[in-house]
């Protein structure tokens, strides 16, 4: 079992130490179970995969048709800073420096 440890280790990947223990409806309990045997996956790398994906939706945003266009044009002649954004910006740099 060490040998093991040791070789995954070696090979990059984190090894395995933490638990979580969830209590779960019995549908979501025979849901879990069905992807398991559907993807080969255990019940943890299921969690991870879903709570990655969660947050790279999260963190990512997709812009189409008019809504890019318009990012893209702001990007490329950026307007003016308004007055308010000014001393917006003065405040932030005079109580953070």
């Amino acid at each position: 079992m060490a040998k093991t440890a040791r070789r995954k280790q070696s090979s990059g990947q984190e090894l395995k130490k933490e638990r979580i223990e969830l209590r779960v409806a019995a549908s979501a309990k025979r849901l879990i179970q069905r992807a398991t045997a559907v993807t080969g996956l255990t019940a943890g790398d299921l969690a991870y995969e879903g709570a990655r994906r969660v947050l790279d939706e999260h963190e990512r945003m997709v812009l189409t048709g008019a809504n890019r266009d318009a990012f893209l044009e702001d990007i490329e002649n950026p307007p003016q800073p308004t007055r308010k954004l000014v001393a917006a910006l003065k405040r932030h740099r005079d109580l953070l420096g």
